[in-house]
């Protein structure tokens, strides 16, 4: 891969060092983000004891996929990111649920990652991830994508930075028009906003 695309916005997530020194520093807030990541799958419709089908989009070090499999057990779930180190750390944290994930390595700029990710999910989840794109146009067409892997009645829960890439009322905007049939946002703490989406 090129210099000029290891990097999305300032950070270099195929460097095993900088992934580390990242998590080092990240990983304090995570009895925070977890907290909110249970709030944000408390709007998932679905019966803890579903076989739930879940793609964690920009999945990283796991933190998502952690919670998704904390509520519903029998989940199988596809994690998707760019940095393979960051899946280094994901499947170590993840290891007694090996048998129930799927790894995939993909750039969300590439809109052929849908293809690789397959189709008929239940649930999409993402946190602290798509704002990394910075650039509207890519945002945009990532929720379509995401849109686009879901089944029927399928639904999108997201936890961003809102507020870093183009305000919650872009993303909304976004949302519908990415196709899904409700949109709202479930909790606003500037710069950080819940979303939920439902195909």
């Amino acid at each position: 891969m090129a210099e000029a695309s290891r990097h999305i916005g300032e950070h270099d997530w195929h460097s095993r060092q900088y992934v580390d020194d990242w998590i080092a520093r990240d990983i304090s807030r995570d009895a925070e983000r977890a907290a909110m990541l249970r709030q944000m799958l408390e709007r998932a419709p679905f019966s803890a004891d579903t076989a739930v089908r879940v793609l964690d989009v920009g999945a990283g070090y796991g933190m998502v996929t952690a919670q998704v499999l904390r509520r519903f057990p029998q989940a199988r779930v596809t994690l998707l990111d760019y940095s393979a180190p960051m899946f280094e750390h994901a499947r170590e944290r993840l290891r007694e649920h090996a048998a129930q994930l799927e790894f995939i390595q993909a750039d969300l700029r590439d809109p052929e990652w849908t293809v690789r990710a397959g189709g008929s999910y239940d649930l999409a989840v993402s946190a602290i991830a798509i704002h990394n794109l910075r650039d509207h146009a890519l945002i945009a067409r990532c929720y379509a994508a995401i849109a686009s892997v879901l089944g029927a009645g399928g639904v999108f829960l997201d936890c961003d930075l809102v507020s870093f890439s183009g305000g919650l009322d872009g993303h909304l905007k976004w949302l519908r028009e990415a196709g899904f049939a409700r949109v709202e946002c479930v909790l606003e703490r500037s710069p950080l906003a819940i979303l939920a989406a439902i195909r």
